[in-house]
């Protein structure tokens, strides 16, 4: 069968759509993905040719003014119709939105056409896309259970958030550290800000970074464009060793080398932190809608996998004694990460694939 999977505009949504992409196709069937217009879309999806790849009009509904409402509406429509062209000639037995404004006129257009259709919701709190979508839809799927109450009038289900394939391999961490040029005999940071950076925890690390100078200590730090050449610097000023990156494509060598992560705390993100066993001190973006990245940090801190430290606190100072106070307590660090990894969600892609491929009839495939 072949299947449409909705995920762009952010990290958060795309990876988690490729990891159930992955699955359709080691299952024999095809996948088409829609991505945004989004730089960031094209650079995930770069060489991932065995998916068919379709760039969709679509903007998020930023405000309530008319200008902004008539924006939203207008490419809406236009996403609408180009969804319908393309389903008209894919003929798809299903289409899942991996949540965001990106899979609203996907789900609609395959409403329209009698298809099941299902969104995923990563977050502990939904946002308004997701709110929308869930109308339109068989089943709502649920990185967190804590969700479900967001959703009272749509049937849920828990699956758990999707990671890619590569993700999954076991990874030596000596080899790791390698890839990056780093040393075995010092504790590794993995800084990153999602997909996309994060200036505030660039501007607040390279704040930190004096105050940690002379520690055995190293970093792996991602910090999307926009920052790169000043954070660099900082480390170089510092004299403490950094593999820094815009971003980076092989994030288990990342994970695998690192023995604690600085990271918002976007849904995926933490997914794959729990997946690899780690630590997390974690700072929230403080404009995510409905502060959904602080609900999701305090699962986990109140599992005990992670530190939540609010970006407003998170000066160069507090930052350092946090940081210092964690690589100087092993004991507590390796339970932390001992809890991480009981928040890792067992066969996500799996359960999400499952879901979709329970409510398809196949003869409706042009392949069958």
């Amino acid at each position: 069968m072949r299947f449409v999977i909705a995920a762009g505009g952010t990290g958060g949504h795309l990876f988690p759509g490729i990891a159930v992409g992955e699955v359709f196709l080691a299952r024999g069937h095809e996948a088409m993905l829609l991505v945004s217009e989004k730089e960031i879309d094209a650079v995930a999806t770069q060489g991932r040719n065995e998916f068919r790849i379709e760039r969709i009009a679509g903007v998020a509904l930023q405000s309530k003014s008319p200008l902004a409402l008539l924006r939203f509406l207008w490419k809406t429509r236009a996403a609408i119709a180009q969804c319908k062209r393309l389903f008209s000639g894919w003929q798809p037995a299903a289409v899942l939105g991996m949540g965001g404004f990106t899979s609203f006129a996907p789900i609609y257009a395959g409403r329209k056409r009698g298809l099941p259709t299902f969104v995923h919701e990563s977050n502990a709190i939904p946002g308004r896309a997701n709110r929308l979508t869930a109308r339109y839809v068989t089943r709502v799927l649920l990185g967190f259970a804590e969700c479900e109450t967001h959703f009272p009038k749509a049937p849920c289900e828990v699956t758990g958030t999707p990671i890619r394939s590569a993700l999954t391999q076991p990874v030596d961490k000596h080899t790791a550290l390698a890839a990056f040029g780093l040393s075995p005999e010092k504790k590794t940071l993995l800084i990153m800000g999602g997909s996309q950076g994060a200036s505030g925890i660039n501007k607040s690390v390279a704040a930190a970074l004096p105050s940690l100078a002379g520690r055995p200590l190293q970093a792996v730090h991602l910090t999307g464009k926009t920052d790169e050449a000043a954070t660099r610097d900082a480390y170089a000023k510092a004299g403490l060793a950094a593999h820094v990156a815009a971003f980076h494509h092989q994030m288990q060598d990342a994970y695998g080398a690192a023995d604690l992560a600085i990271a918002r705390s976007g849904a995926a993100s933490l997914t794959e932190l729990s997946y690899f066993g780690l630590p997390g001190l974690l700072i929230p973006y403080p404009f995510a809608a409905d502060d959904h990245q602080t609900a999701n940090a305090q699962i986990f801190e109140q599992a005990g996998a992670g530190v939540l430290l609010k970006e407003s606190d998170a000066t160069g100072a507090t930052l350092a004694q946090t940081i210092s106070s964690l690589l100087d307590t092993p004991g507590q660090l390796a339970a932390m990460a001992h809890k991480s990894r009981q928040l890792a969600p067992s066969r996500a892609a799996e359960r999400v694939a499952d879901t979709v491929l329970k409510f398809c009839n196949p003869t409706t495939s042009p392949n069958t």
